[in-house]
């Protein structure tokens, strides 16, 4: 998601944290660190010669297919899938048809894309991906390459959802959260679904009080 340049500002236009900053400070690490597992078992099984080199190589199909998902809903020209080798752009193409075949079927509608907003109240900014709109109303929407789901989105989907219903009262989110997933490697789409992540937010709103509070304490330490 395309974050403003030069950071978020509040209506004095003085600088405040953006979501992803705040939750990447606490960031869970028990994905990164099964993956680096894995790629240990695959370096002493001699399919790589480095750490990063699998990593690299799976991210393109779930990359591309996210890329062209994110173009059917602007507008935009689609990806050219020729300068991708075969077996990745055929991974993309089925990730995105199985997205799009999904689509059909939620009969759900894009109505508003990379929103920038900010919380006077809370003092934080944030990007969202998409906001919906369904049959339960108003809801967030969020596109990830990733190797599974972690607490970290439902953070930033729940902050996000506060984002919305502070700068729009009447047009709050009550449809929920959808969250639409490529898998790294294979493209594999899936899709997840919460009506409400309540928790979540609570948990955000301390994580911003202690990234506050350890930059306080950052400062005293030097």
């Amino acid at each position: 998601m395309a974050r403003p340049k030069g950071g978020y500002r509040d209506e004095k236009n003085k600088k405040i944290v953006g979501t992803t900053t705040v939750i990447s400070r606490f960031k869970e690490s028990g994905g990164l660190l099964w993956w680096a597992f894995e790629q240990g078992k695959a370096a002493e099984r001699g399919e790589i010669n480095s750490l990063y080199d699998k990593r690299d190589e799976a991210a393109s199909a779930g990359t591309l297919a996210h890329d062209m998902v994110e173009a059917k809903i602007r507008g935009h020209k689609m990806p050219d899938l020729d300068k991708y080798p075969p077996s990745v752009a055929d991974y993309a193409q089925q990730g995105y048809d199985n997205y799009l075949k999904w689509h059909e079927l939620s009969k759900i509608k894009v109505i508003e894309t990379e929103i920038s907003l900010t919380s006077e109240k809370f003092r934080y900014g944030g990007t969202i991906d998409a906001i919906i709109r369904t049959t339960d109303g108003l809801a967030i929407g969020d596109w990830k390459t990733s190797s599974g789901v972690y607490v970290d989105y439902l953070l930033q989907l729940a902050a996000y959802k506060n984002l919305w219903d502070e700068n729009f009262p009447g047009h709050e989110i009550t449809g929920g959260f959808h969250l639409l997933r490529f898998s790294k490697e294979y493209a594999d789409f899936g899709h997840h679904y919460w009506s409400e992540l309540d928790d979540a937010w609570e948990q955000f709103k301390l994580f911003l009080q202690a990234y506050r509070v350890d930059k306080r304490l950052k400062k005293r330490a030097k």
